[in-house]
């Protein structure tokens, strides 16, 4: 997209009248030569006019004279007065006025002998101006100054004239800048100003100096003027040192100043030594090396090092001297490299103390540069100087340097990473700019590039600075290195793409590879080194690619389309072919592994991606580009897989240009996708969708132009007609889409499908417009009036987002169509809209706000207000629009007068609501009449308004209303329990004491509940009772019912409405303020106004106890403080910050008596802060951010000399407060300097004696944790997707070190348990969570005073604790600790502490801590493992020799079991630590254990469980599965078949299910691998073990176990039948068949069982039916087992059972529901297709596309050529079942009674019946008792659509039975009968029920009169069908 330039705003010539009259005079003077008299009269008429563009133009004439202009002219006033004006024009034109540009270029042009006067007259304009000390003009000459240097040689001149007063006059600015930064504390948008001030002034004070050098080496020079001139140097130094050392001074300024103060210097003291020496001196803090400098600058550098120096300081002179001087070239001297190497030194130095993140930004940036400079110098001088040999790989400085990046390679700011890479690059460079010549060309000869690729190459691919690192690598030394040292990084790398946070750095990474690599790999095939290099490049990069998107999962490989495919195929653009060629070899129809694309998927997505980047042309004959079918692509637009679809239909829609046309194959493609995918469930895909139909509309539009446009160039008349051709194909697609998609919108449609029906339908009125223009192809003339009421229908949806696109197509479409211009019908909308604003369902407030939004657009509308006024008899005049008013005036009048209307009737509930809250709830609840005012007030711009009084008497009021209406609500939400305040039940006896809880409490709660609780006032007496006992007010003869909710729903959300109404009021009305220059701003909103309002948001936050009103409090209050920020008004702008004191005082001094909320988590105060903070704009100093956080943090912390019982609250409040803004993202690296101050205060808070303490150290500990390491990805708790190294944690939190290493010193001392007491520390767990989330940096090998060393051994001693989890969370936290390489010695140390033999002092808990280190230690080696290890470390011998903690002499069973998973572990198949000969050794001795233990020879813990029995029995089941189950071949045992009875027969129930998921998990892994491995089963599976399986099917007592026995034999029966015994006992098939049937029965109470047992029974009736078809024994069985099947269809029951239901139907749809023989009859069947249909309609997405699989499995003869053998979406598989079963009626020839079963299902009888005894005799009032509760609904489904689709086919049916029906065969005309008598009744219920419902009920009662609608039309439509079958 081309961005239209920005241009520079042109503003004519401003002067006073006075000094423009004299240049006029002055320029009207006689005399003079010709050419001087045109220039003035030219300069005269440009000072005359008043366009600036045309003055521009003269003032390019004026050049032109000038230069014109001969030296032999007499010297007259005239051209003294020409040149005056032009100089005196350039320094009065406001900054950046192209104007100036102009003039400069005039003065410029001047010819060589008038360059001497330019100077003076210019001097002498620019010396006025800077004697002017006027404020407001130090801006506007620091800019002249600027422009002077920018270009302009005579303007340079003039500065180096005037250069001491240039010079003093930005002293003597900043000077004054220096002194009001700290008189505007508070006021954010001053500060600013004054900050671009200061930066200005620097920046042009630099220009100056870097400039005028000759000039200052001449003054200084000078005797007379040297002093003077000094004094000037020396006062601007101070300025610069003052802001150097100023922390109020934002970065950008005090880094300017840095590079000003080295500049200065440079300046004063040549490019020698000498100014290294006194740079150096500053960086070192002493005056050592200023001996060489001027006296002058030798004693203020003294003043400036003596006064101390902010750290900041040496930070910003580093970026100076890098920047300023110059490093280029060969080194003047020995300090120039001196202060080379210690610029770094002092930025590592600097980066460990670093807390802010823009600081760490600058620290990074600076090193970047620094490591430039280093590179400059380097290539300037060969060979390396000895002094900066320093600078090569492996050197201490290089390892410090690396050090830093990996530290800051994860960093949070994008700009740190991005430094800290280009940080490395350079280093790499440096490395071989340093290194002998010999390994410079070949990185293999080089060993430290070799450790550092293989260091790199090893770590963690979570790491993301591994990526940019790598990326470096490649960039210097090419792919094939890289490959070489680990050719499957390709592979790997792609495998990382399905991770969204990992994708864009693996692409990145990939790019680089594939693009070095085929430069390399061609280089090398043109020096003749390798053939066929294409191939070889295809076969790295692409055959990986097509492999894992063939079979990764979808999500898994989106990344892979968005972040590499295009770049592979913009490297590469022939692949393409070679892809779709590759994959057209593999079988299309296969979907590939469950879950993913298959060949046909990864075939769209390859071709998607190549057309978008204009690889593949357009189709042509039939071919996509001459490379794809149309029929796989009609295939792929049906696929069930949404990725597939999305891919086929951007195959179709993107294109590489907009103006390609669409061929009519295209069109229909799109007609064909459209309507079966417009209701997706998946906002993503409907996303996609609307944006690839966006891009298919622009195209048809671009293309349609361009089109039209060649027609009339056109000769050829053939092409011409084919153009036209094409046009008239794009209008009836355009106007098929507009149709179709309106005819979608009925009552009833699913939210789904209205919201891509309306964003289409949007997108089309945007592109073409609703009109009847041919143009834009008259789409205006297909919208019917019905099509637009069902869209104003829309807006009662109960979605916002459907109402808002149904409220914005309105507008689109012609107001004719609409008809809301009709009085009646503008009534009708108008008085529905009224109706809805009282309704207590708090949606139909959002409805109503979306009408009266509609027709304030409507001239008439005030008229309708009246005739609404009278009829309700309310004292109200709306004005009305003048007759000829603009659209404008309409809409502020029509707003003015709905908001009037509204706040009356307001005005008059809230009166009503003063005296019963009850009734207000019930009746008219206050927030929609609030929320509407609201909603009508942000359609209004509300700069320019024509009726202001009105407005300014309508503002007072509503401010007003908003106050009282709080007031009447306040007592609900304001108690300390508001939801529990109200019982809730609806029983008269509670209901009537709502009055009585309403009167009783009072905005007065306190935090007493610390001291003393509160108690309601006494019980009632009997005669109170009997006068007070009303189920139901009456008033005014209308009965309402109020439930507890309906008050609490109507408290909260008036208080959120009256909170979002004063926002709105305050952001969006102009103020009526004066300004500081005394100036009147006329406004509708006074300062005094907005003050209080923010009190009043002050009083609702601070006081509310409810959430919903204090959560909605804080986003109007947000809307205020964003106002103040921005409002002129000083009292304003000061006002956040006093608030801030006032309420930090407040938290300060609250008690347990305080008004304060202490519980809730201090309730409404975190919010209060934060809008207050976040206010305060991110670029300024964030002084209040830094205030409170002190504060807070001083609070929060617990402190020996503080008052403990009074420091309490404060601190709960403190600690709350904490917590909300660590977690506002709006605060975004302001706060991470806090991080480690917040860290101390929670885990210190632990140790509270308080539980409220406690509590909210917890909670804010958590959110630290979050900030810290981000957000979970994924539901590992321990990823390492959440972690960061040491060195990186520590780097960014140092105060963090000291304190948690003491912290874990002091809980490790208490954890010792030799005393056997349990002694636990209150921070101990939360060190050890920390602890477990760090890992060991590359770096960790090198000395660090950062390293993770310290604390290992007071980990290992937590491990030691007597508390079992301390233990486990002390293993888990040891794992980082321990370098990969350390493993093997660390686990030898461990083992080596435990006891030699069973002795009485032995602790159980030392060695279970023990044992778990190391098992920790071990699967983490495991599993991130794979380097070669040193062998004979002691492991296996330290093992044999305690091998009794696992024999019977070991009492503790907890230990036992731990001994034998560290046994498991290292006799598993996994990389061991051990010896090949040491693991067999070991595995006899495991196995001898085995035998011997409680699972062959049953001991007491067997009988009588001991604690840990469980666990041991688990430890040694995993063992014994290993030998038998899982690697028997590694076992080499004979015991095998005995050890699994044994398992399978244990008393334990977990043993028994651990041993069946085993057997289960290899089953499942071997019908996957089926495919490659032979038939022959398992050892485990033979006859013994099978018999005994099939006995426990029916003996088995624990549910989860029979779940998994029915589950193994489901596995087992699916290749081959098998024989069941029970006990010895071969059953019958018969036997089997009802035993089973009964278990699937009478299990519905557990879901797991009932899926295992009626899969199980499902497949033996397909194994049954598919032998033998005809066989009539077992129909009972049948039809009971599908009457089972068909009651789990329906929407109550769980997902699960739904999915096993869908797939048993699958699994059964070739032997029964498509068997030619109808092997269980006709209704049985056809019940079974119903319950199929059912589960096709299904609200959850995973049950359809289960169920849709069913087309895989339908003979091809039965299906449309479009989905056969190929698995399709939801909808076309629904619209598929019912015509397969048509089709199957007709094979069967059991056509009429097919046809009279279908049309019940039209009918929809079970639904009527089912409603009709719901309705019984229930009261309407239900749905308001329950505002919330609706059920359970089906929000996919639509009934009206179903009833249509299966009319459709019900209506061939019939055509055909007609047809071929003999006149003599019957009917059964009585069932025809009754059907017909049923439909005509249920068609005059519904008409009687509709006509009964009131005006409008679409808006007012929309699921009614939808319900009501679908009844009459199944009836009508069942009548079509019965009346032609009669």
């Amino acid at each position: 997209m081309v961005v239209k330039k920005k241009t520079p705003k042109v503003e004519a010539v401003v002067l006073d009248g006075d000094k423009l009259s004299k240049l006029i005079a002055s320029l009207s003077i006689d005399g003079g030569e010709n050419g001087v008299q045109n220039l003035a009269k030219t300069l005269q008429s440009c000072l005359e006019l008043t366009d600036p563009v045309q003055q521009i133009q003269l003032v390019k004439t004026a050049g032109a004279q000038l230069e014109a202009l001969t030296e032999d002219l007499p010297d007259g006033p005239l051209l003294g007065a020409c040149l005056h004006t032009l100089a005196l024009v350039y320094t009065s034109l406001q900054p950046k006025n192209p104007l100036r540009r102009a003039i400069a270029s005039a003065l410029g042009s001047v010819p060589v002998w008038l360059v001497d006067r330019v100077v003076v007259s210019l001097s002498s304009c620019l010396s006025d101006c800077l004697s002017n000390p006027a404020s407001d003009k130090f801006n506007q000459n620091v800019d002249i100054i600027a422009a002077c240097l920018d270009g302009f040689p005579v303007g340079e001149k003039c500065i180096n004239k005037l250069l001491p007063e240039v010079l003093e006059f930005l002293h003597t600015g900043l000077s004054k800048c220096l002194h009001q930064n700290s008189d505007l504390a508070g006021r954010h948008i001053a500060q600013a100003q004054l900050m671009h001030s200061c930066l200005s002034a620097v920046k042009a004070s630099m220009l100056v100096v870097q400039r005028s050098q000759d000039t200052i080496c001449a003054l200084l020079q000078r005797e007379k003027e040297k002093s003077h001139f000094e004094d000037t140097l020396s006062s601007l130094l101070d300025c610069y040192t003052e802001i150097l050392t100023d922390d109020e001074f934002v970065q950008s300024v005090q880094s300017t100043a840095g590079m000003a103060m080295v500049l200065l210097i440079k300046s004063v003291m040549g490019s020698g030594d000498e100014v290294a020496s006194v740079v150096c001196s500053f960086l070192h803090g002493s005056s050592e090396g200023l001996d060489l400098a001027p006296q002058w600058l030798k004693h203020r550098c003294e003043r400036v090092l003596m006064s101390g120096q902010p750290p900041g300081v040496c930070l910003y002179l580093c970026h100076g001297a890098l920047a300023m001087l110059s490093w280029k070239g060969a080194i003047p001297g020995p300090q120039w490299e001196q202060l080379l190497l210690l610029v770094p030194q002092i930025l590592l130095e600097l980066d460990v103390s670093v807390k802010e993140s823009s600081t760490a930004m600058v620290v990074a940036r600076v090193l970047t540069l620094w490591s430039g400079a280093a590179l400059d110098c380097l290539q300037g001088t060969q060979p390396c100087p000895d002094a900066l040999q320093s600078l090569r790989g492996g050197s201490e400085l290089q390892q410090r340097i690396l050090e830093h990046i990996y530290s800051h390679w994860e960093h949070p700011l994008d700009g740190v990473r991005h430094q800290t890479r280009s940080l490395f690059k350079n280093l790499l460079v440096l490395h071989r700019l340093t290194s002998p010549s010999d390994s410079k060309q070949d990185p293999r000869t080089d060993p430290y590039i070799n450790t550092l690729t293989q260091s790199l190459l090893g770590l963690e691919w979570h790491m993301r600075g591994k990526y940019g690192s790598l990326s470096c690598l490649v960039e210097l030394h090419g792919a094939g290195y890289i490959l070489e040292m680990q050719p499957q990084l390709p592979s790997c790398l792609l495998s990382l793409m399905g991770d969204q946070t990992l994708a864009p750095y693996a692409s990145d990474l990939l790019e680089r590879l594939f693009v070095s690599h085929k430069t390399q790999l061609s280089a090398q095939a043109e020096e003749g080194q390798v053939e066929n290099w294409m191939h070889q490049w295809h076969v790295t990069w692409v055959t990986p690619l097509l492999q894992v998107l063939c079979s990764a999962r979808l999500d898994q490989t989106t990344y892979i389309l968005d972040y590499f495919l295009p770049k592979l195929l913009r490297c590469s653009p022939s692949s393409v072919s070679h892809m779709v060629q590759a994959l057209q070899d593999m079988p299309l129809c296969s979907s590939g592994p469950t879950g993913s694309r298959g060949a046909l998927g990864a075939l769209m997505t390859c071709l998607r991606a190549a057309r978008a980047q204009g690889v593949v042309p357009s189709s042509e004959e039939g071919l996509w580009g001459g490379l794809l079918p149309l029929s796989l692509l009609r295939q792929a637009l049906a696929h069930k897989h949404d990725q597939v679809r999305m891919d086929a239909l951007g195959l179709v829609c993107e294109s590489h240009r907009s103006t390609e046309t669409l061929t009519s194959q295209e069109l229909e493609l799109i007609q064909y996708f459209l309507p079966p995918n417009l209701n997706s469930q998946n906002p993503g895909v409907r996303q996609q969708t609307v944006s690839l139909f966006k891009k298919l509309l622009c195209r048809v539009k671009d293309s349609a132009q361009f089109l039209q446009k060649k027609a009339g160039q056109e000769k050829n008349q053939e092409k011409k007609d084919q153009d036209q051709q094409t046009l008239h194909y794009y209008k009836e697609f355009l106007r098929w889409m507009c149709v179709t998609l309106l005819d979608m919108l009925l009552p009833g449609a699913s939210f789904s499908k209205c919201i891509m029906c309306l964003h289409l339908l949007c997108l089309m009125g945007q592109i073409f417009t609703f009109t009847a223009d041919p143009d834009s192809f008259a789409l205006g003339e297909v919208v019917t009036s019905n099509h637009a009421q069902n869209v104003l229908y829309c807006i009662a949806s109960n979605f916002l987002e459907v109402k808002q696109l149904a409220s914005t197509l309105l507008r689109q479409l012609l107001p004719s169509t609409v008809g809301l211009k009709a009085a009646d019908r503008m009534a009708n909308v108008l008085q529905a809209a009224l109706d809805l604003s009282t309704s207590t369902k708090p949606f139909d407030s959002v409805t109503a706000a979306h009408l009266l939004n509609l027709l304030i657009h409507e001239p008439d509308l005030t008229q309708a207000l009246r005739l609404c006024a009278q009829r309700q008899g309310l004292e109200v005049q709306p004005p009305v629009p003048p007759a000829e008013a603009s659209q404008t005036l309409i809409l502020e009048i029509n707003t003015l007068a709905v908001i009037q209307f509204l706040l009356h009737c307001l005005q008059s509930e809230v009166i009503k609501a003063e005296s019963s809250l009850l009734q207000a709830a019930a009746s008219f609840p206050l927030y929609g009449r609030c929320h509407c005012i609201t909603a009508v007030l942000q359609q209004l711009n509300t700069g320019n308004l024509s009726e202001a009084e009105q407005w300014w008497a309508l503002v007072s009021e509503l401010i007003t209303v908003c106050y009282r209406t709080s007031d009447v609500v306040a007592p609900v939400v304001q108690s300390s329990s508001p939801e529990g305040l109200i019982p809730m039940d609806n029983d008269s006896e509670t209901s009537s004491g709502l009055q009585k809880i309403l009167q009783e409490i009072q905005p007065r709660d306190t935090n007493d509940f610390f001291t003393n609780a509160r108690e309601l006032e006494p019980e009632q007496t009997e005669e109170e009772a009997k006068n007070s006992h009303h189920p139901s007010l009456n008033t005014g003869g209308e009965s309402y019912r109020v439930t507890a909710q309906m008050v609490l729903v109507c408290c909260w959300r008036s208080m959120k409405e009256v909170s979002m109404l004063l926002g709105q009021l305050c952001q969006s009305l102009p103020l009526d303020f004066t300004n500081e220059d005394g100036e009147r701003h006329q406004g509708l909103i006074t300062e005094k106004q907005v003050e209080g309002v923010g009190l009043y948001f002050r009083q609702q936050l601070l006081q509310s106890r409810h959430r919903g009103a204090f959560e909605l409090a804080y986003v109007g209050f947000v809307r205020l403080t964003d106002m103040l920020c921005r409002s002129g008004s000083q009292a304003l702008q000061r006002l956040p910050s006093r608030w801030l004191s006032e309420v930090l005082e407040e938290v300060k001094s609250s008690d347990p008596s305080s008004k304060l909320c202490a519980t809730r988590r201090s309730a409404g105060i975190p919010f209060y802060i934060q809008a207050l903070l976040s206010s305060e704009p991110k670029s300024s100093s964030c002084s209040l951010l830094k205030m409170t956080m002190r504060e807070l943090i001083a609070l929060a912390t617990p402190s020996s000399d503080r008052d403990t019982e009074r420091s309490t609250v404060p601190q709960v409040h403190a600690l709350n407060i904490l917590r909300a803004l660590y977690r506002d993202t709006r605060l975004g690296e302001n706060i991470i300097p806090f991080v480690s101050e917040g860290m101390q205060a929670a885990v210190l808070g632990f140790t509270s004696a308080v539980w409220a303490v406690r509590n909210s150290s917890t909670l804010l500990f958590s959110t630290l944790i979050t900030r810290i390491f981000g957000v979970k990805k994924g539901k590992d708790e321990h990823s390492k997707k959440n972690r960061m190294t040491g060195r990186e944690f520590f780097t960014r939190f140092p105060a963090l070190y000291p304190f948690l290493l003491t912290q874990l010193e002091e809980a490790a001392a208490t954890v010792e348990s030799d005393s056997g007491q349990v002694k636990l520390h209150p921070s101990l767990f939360l060190l050890l969570l920390v602890l477990s989330r760090l890992y060991p940096s590359p770096m960790d090998g090198s000395s660090s005073p950062l390293g993770l060393a310290p604390f290992t051994p007071f980990i290992i001693r937590c491990g030691h604790s007597a508390v079992y989890r301390t233990r486990e969370m002390a293993a888990r936290a040891i794992v980082p600790f321990v370098l990969v390489t350390q493993v093997p010695s660390t686990v030898c140390d461990l083992l080596k502490e435990l006891p030699l033999s069973p002795g009485p002092k032995i602790q159980h808990n030392h060695i279970h801590g023990t044992l778990l280190q190391v098992l920790f230690l071990l699967r983490s080696f495991q599993s991130d493992s794979h380097r070669p290890l040193p062998p004979e470390n002691g492991i296996g011998s330290a093992l044999r020799q305690r091998m009794w903690i696992a024999s019977c002499q070991n009492s503790c069973l907890v230990t036992r079991g731990a001994f034998l998973d560290v046994l498991a572990c290292l006799c598993g198949p996994k990389i061991s630590l051990l010896e090949d000969c040491e693991v067999r050794e070991l595995r006899q001795e495991v196995l001898s254990i085995l035998l011997a233990s409680d699972l062959f020879v049953p001991g007491p813990s067997s009988v009588v469980p001991a604690p840990g029995s469980t666990q041991y029995l688990l430890s040694l089941s995993r063992v014994a599965l290993n030998a038998t189950v899982e690697h028997p071949e590694l076992w080499d045992t004979q015991q095998a078949p005995q050890l699994l009875q044994h398992l399978l027969s244990s008393i334990s129930y977990e043993v028994r299910a651990l041993t069946l998921d085993t057997l289960l998990k290899q089953l499942q892994q071997r019908s996957m691998d089926r495919d490659r491995d032979s038939d022959r089963g398992p050892e485990w599976q033979n006859q013994t073990t099978l018999s005994h399986l099939t006995s426990r099917a029916f003996h088995e007592t624990h549910p989860h176990c029979l779940s998994k026995v029915l589950e193994v034999l489901c596995a087992l029966c699916s290749s081959e039948p098998i024989l069941w015994w029970d006990r010895g006992r071969l059953m019958s098939q018969e036997e089997v068949h009802r035993r089973l049937l009964f278990l699937a029965q009478t299990s519905a109470h557990s879901v797991e069982l009932h899926c295992a047992a009626l899969t199980l029974f499902s497949q033996l009736v397909a194994q049954r039916v598919t032998s033998d078809p005809q066989d009539g024994s077992a129909a009972s069985c049948f039809s009971e087992w599908a009457a089972l099947v068909c009651s789990c269809c329906s929407e109550e029951h769980p997902v699960e059972v739904k999915m096993m239901v869908s797939k048993v139907l699958v699994q059964c749809t070739a032997p029964v529901l498509t068997s030619p023989s109808l092997p269980l009859g006709l209704d049985t069947t056809v019940s079974l297709w119903r319950s199929l249909v059912t589960l096709l309609q299904d609200e959850d997405q995973e049950v359809r596309d289960a169920a849709a699989d069913f087309i895989c499995f339908v003979p091809a003869d039965l299906l449309c050529p479009d989905v056969s053998g190929s698995s399709v979406c939801p909808p076309l598989a629904l619209d598929s079942a019912v015509g397969v079963l048509c089709r199957l009626l007709k094979q069967w020839e059991r056509v009429p009674e097919g046809v009279l079963s279908l049309t019940e299902w039209l009918l929809g009888n079970e639904d009527v019946n089912q409603e009709e005894a719901e309705s019984g005799d229930e009261t309407s009032l239900d749905d308001e008792d329950f505002l919330f509760e609706k059920g359970a609904l089906n929000l996919w489904a639509e009934p009206v659509q179903w009833v249509r689709l299966l009319h459709r086919h019900l209506s061939s049916l019939v055509q055909t039975l007609v047809q071929t029906l003999d006149p003599g065969s019957g009917l059964h005309l009585s069932r025809i009968r009754t059907l017909s008598d049923q439909a005509q009744t249920q068609s005059q219920s519904a008409l009687k029920s509709l006509s009964s419902l009131p005006s409008l009920p679409q808006f007012i009662c929309p699921m009614e009169h939808a319900r009501l609608t679908l009844k009459h039309d199944r009836a009508q439509l069942a009548l079509d069908v019965l009346h032609k079958l009669r």
